[in-house]
């Protein structure tokens, strides 16, 4: 019988999201330099934030790993 340690797939798991979060933040890096696109990538920015602040408090408040999964969108 394989055991999951939870809190360690948490842990991955939280990888996993900042890796994601880093990548749809990327072309809006660039945009939030330019002046006149600064506005808009800022708003997108944030509904990005706030996604995956949804994803952590579902990662932190998972119990299995199926859980973990779900939250993940895997």
């Amino acid at each position: 019988m394989i055991t999951i340690n939870v809190n360690k797939a948490k842990d991955i798991a939280h990888d996993i999201r900042r890796a994601k979060r880093s990548e749809e933040f990327a072309p809006l890096d660039v945009q939030a330099t330019i002046p006149s696109q600064a506005s808009a990538a800022e708003s997108a920015r944030q509904v990005i934030r706030d996604k995956y602040a949804a994803m952590q408090t579902q990662i932190n408040s998972a119990s299995t790993p199926e859980e973990i999964k779900t939250a993940l969108g895997v």
